[in-house]
């Protein structure tokens, strides 16, 4: 997926453990680790912004886009006529 979730970079900068960051947030850790692992399908604005309040961060600390493939990919697909 091109939206790559880089919570565990900001836990890791904050010290705080998921469970704690959980708690602050105020949802279970294994909804947020289904978030931090880039296995959700859509996260509400509401989470963002408690997320981004309990990290201190704002949401571009939180996500990122990134294209699909890696840019051999692209060159052999334009090699092929693909793409």
């Amino acid at each position: 997926m091109p939206i790559v979730v880089d919570i565990d970079v900001m836990l890791a900068k904050r010290k705080m453990s998921v469970g704690e960051l959980a708690d602050r947030v105020g949802i279970t850790p294994a909804n947020l680790a289904v978030l931090k692992n880039g296995r959700a399908k859509a996260v509400r604005f509401t989470t963002l912004a408690a997320l981004c309040e309990a990290l201190d961060c704002q949401p571009g600390d939180l996500l990122r886009w990134e294209p699909d493939g890696t840019e051999d990919d692209v060159v052999v697909s334009a090699r092929h006529g693909a793409g």
